[in-house]
């Protein structure tokens, strides 16, 4: 695939510089709109304009909505008054909307100015939801029938209107005062005859979601029950939107990438890697850093604290690594399933004395496995082939004791923090790796000085 780009890129750079516009115009508009915008987007400046300009009208509004905002806005800044009308008046409501929330003021203020007045009002409408819930990333543009229509009425009506909607396959059916009471399809459509009542065709039994909803609930509904789009009531459960799945899938990428980011205690970003600055990069990660860096001196006091019994015995300081960071892992491996399982509606906090049970059971089985190998390997690799006299029964019995109470203690931790932190409206995602890692080093401490007090009387 990649070879393919490299191939018509440069196909398309030695048409320009020979000036053989037709061909390009040719070329171009066989292409789709996303290979268009990738193409575009490793070109130099003084060749995007150019290209851009060779596109059909509706092409280039489709190739517009894949480009960065960055290739956006410098389009934008050459743009003429008409050719950003243009533009414009073929962009999906939603598609108008994530592009201005993107842009700077004086951007914004130029692209509404070329704006039609119902294009203008969808967008200032949809400006008004708060980010991330349903009403944030519906669009307004969608098929809507009466009930009392006919099979011929429907489809005369399609066929005039749907041209400039975002799906024409499902048509939804609305009653006095713009209320949802139906649906039905195209497929419905064309197989029924024409003087057949809506009314006796539509499904009546509607799944739908408030315009304040949660735009990952939203995302998980159209997953579930594979819809190509999803309606969008008000309170009063009129019909005010929809919500396509191509949006989905990008609150889908979206909401992983946040999660992943919290996980690795990175601060989110809209923006791809390569476009994100040195210092905005430094300020997302900084903080984070700070805080765990801030946190990590609890286990410095721990040993600092336990400093004298450790010179008895010296040996067991050798060991702490390993036990913290086979903690930290055994956390996160249940953090990170929990976390995911939440996301996709699995397992609620109801369910949290079952997973902390079957986390037990896992936790016991994985660290007799572990505590059982990690016994024989202190005795046998650093005892006996190291040879090192300090290594005794005593001390591999201590470490063992601690990897498997460690490792029970790191599963139930991983997996009750993000279960209580969804009960608390935190995300999930924050309570992964990082937080846990360290809180189980603290816990394995601890049990470690004890353990080992206990037994080798230090």
């Amino acid at each position: 695939m990649e070879r393919n780009y490299v191939t018509v890129d440069v196909t398309i750079g030695k048409l320009l510089d020979e000036k053989k516009y037709k061909t390009l115009k040719d070329i171009l508009s066989t292409m789709n709109a996303y290979d268009i915008a990738m193409l575009l987007e490793d070109m130099h400046d003084s060749k995007i304009q150019l290209l851009f300009r060779m596109l059909p009208k509706e092409l280039a509004a489709d190739v517009f909505v894949e480009m960065d905002e960055d290739t956006q806005e410098f389009l934008i800044k050459g743009f003429s008054d008409a050719e950003l009308k243009d533009v414009v008046d073929e962009l999906s409501a939603d598609d108008a909307v994530d592009i201005i929330e993107e842009m700077p003021a004086n951007v914004v203020k130029r692209i509404l100015r070329q704006a039609d007045p119902e294009t203008r009002k969808q967008i200032n409408e949809l400006l008004k939801y708060p980010d991330d819930c349903a009403g944030s990333i519906m669009t307004t543009e969608f098929v809507s029938l009466r009930p009392d229509m006919t099979v011929e009425e429907a489809i005369k009506r399609i066929r005039r209107t749907g041209v400039d909607k975002e799906t024409i396959y499902t048509c939804y059916v609305v009653g006095k005062d713009s209320k949802l009471i139906g649906i039905t399809t195209i497929k419905d459509l064309l197989l029924s005859e024409e003087d057949e009542v809506i009314s006796s065709l539509m499904e009546t039994n509607v799944i739908s979601v408030g315009t304040l909803d949660d735009q990952e609930l939203v995302a998980q509904t159209i997953k579930n029950y594979d819809f190509l789009a999803l309606p969008v009531v008000d309170t009063e459960g009129r019909l005010v939107g929809i919500v396509t799945v191509d949006d989905a899938v990008d609150v889908m990428i979206e909401e992983t990438t946040e999660d992943i980011q919290k996980m690795a205690a990175i601060g989110s970003s809209d923006k791809p890697y390569p476009k994100v600055g040195i210092f905005e990069t430094l300020w997302q990660r900084v903080p984070w850093l700070l805080l765990l860096m801030i946190s990590s001196t609890f286990t410095g006091i721990i040993i600092a604290g336990y400093e004298e019994r450790l010179a008895g015995s010296l040996i067991l300081t050798a060991f702490i690594p390993m036990l913290m960071g086979t903690g930290g892992n055994a956390g996160s491996q249940s953090s990170v399933t929990v976390i995911r399982s939440l996301s996709l509606e699995e397992i609620e906090f109801k369910d949290i004395l079952w997973v902390i049970f079957k986390e037990c059971r896992v936790s016991i089985l994985a660290g007799i496995i572990l505590g059982v190998v990690n016994f024989g390997k202190i005795l046998l690799v650093d005892g006996w082939m190291l040879q090192n006299e300090e290594i005794t029964a005593g001390i591999a019995l201590v470490v063992s004791l601690t990897l498997v109470v460690t490792i029970i203690v790191a599963k139930i931790i991983g997996c009750s923090l993000p279960m209580i932190a969804k009960t608390m409206k935190l995300d999930p995602a924050v309570m992964a790796s990082p937080f846990i890692t360290t809180i189980v080093d603290v816990v394995s401490l601890l049990v470690y000085f004890w353990i080992a007090s206990s037994i080798l009387n230090i």
